[in-house]
């Protein structure tokens, strides 16, 4: 998960442009169970697969982005990463991320009830989304908060996510309000948490320190894939327990 470190000062405009190659070479957009999606060749159930087993990452955001929050001293950085919670956790009256992507669920033909009990989930799943959290609750403030740059390169892939379910998924098109939400948060959080990780990382080591959070944070992304693909596409094993599509039943 980690390149190796150095104790010197990396530019400012150099700092942020390694960042941007971290998710050039690593963001999830590459990984094969996003190319097949885009290319309109997943069966409804591998759709089910992984709009349930995402579920989980969506609901421990706010939980993650609590714990990120309740580590700052500073009022203004509280002030703005609480969004981020109502973002997702939604208010009276006004549904939240969590609620949007549960109607994402129900679009791909599962229940609700489903989801939110983790019925089927993965356990590669599980153990990846679990190391999110404790990520974000073990290490460094700083490091915590550059594990969410993953929101630099979202923007691309929602865009792209978006037109490419529409074409190929039209059944879906019932659930595609988080990512129309998403298209405008994730940047302004991206923006907010560029400034600040550039800001605070003050030294070589925590400069270092805040890219290798970037890495880690795309290897859960990826490897929470990976166990979809493994799964539900080549060989197609999922493990016991697992939910199983009606489709290859």
């Amino acid at each position: 998960m980690s390149e190796p470190s150095s104790s010197a000062l990396i530019p400012q405009a150099e700092f942020v442009a390694q960042f941007r190659a971290i998710g050039k070479e690593r963001y999830h957009h590459q990984h094969p169970f996003h190319l097949l999606m885009h290319e309109g060749k997943l069966r409804r159930g591998q759709l089910q697969a992984w709009a349930l087993n995402r579920y989980l990452y969506q609901a421990r955001i706010p939980i993650k982005d609590a714990a990120i929050l309740a580590r700052s001293e500073d009022p203004d950085f509280r002030r703005a990463w609480r969004k981020r919670i109502i973002d997702h956790d939604g208010n009276p009256g006004t549904p939240g991320g969590i609620e949007k992507w549960l109607r994402l669920v129900e679009a791909t033909g599962l229940s609700r009830a489903q989801a939110i009990q983790g019925e089927g989930i993965l356990p590669a799943t599980r153990y990846a989304v679990d190391a999110y959290v404790d990520f974000v609750r073990s290490r460094s403030h700083l490091e915590a908060v550059a594990s969410s740059l993953t929101e630099l390169f979202s923007k691309d892939l929602i865009t792209l996510r978006v037109d490419r379910l529409r074409e190929h998924y039209p059944w879906l098109s019932s659930g595609l309000d988080y990512f129309e939400g998403r298209m405008t948060q994730a940047p302004q959080d991206a923006t907010f948490a560029l400034d600040w990780v550039v800001q605070h990382a003050r030294t070589g080591e925590q400069q270092q320190a805040a890219l290798n959070a970037l890495r880690a944070k795309c290897d859960i992304l990826w490897a929470m894939l990976d166990a979809l693909y493994f799964a539900y596409v080549t060989p197609g094993w999922p493990p016991p327990g697992a939910f199983r599509p009606a489709d290859t039943l």
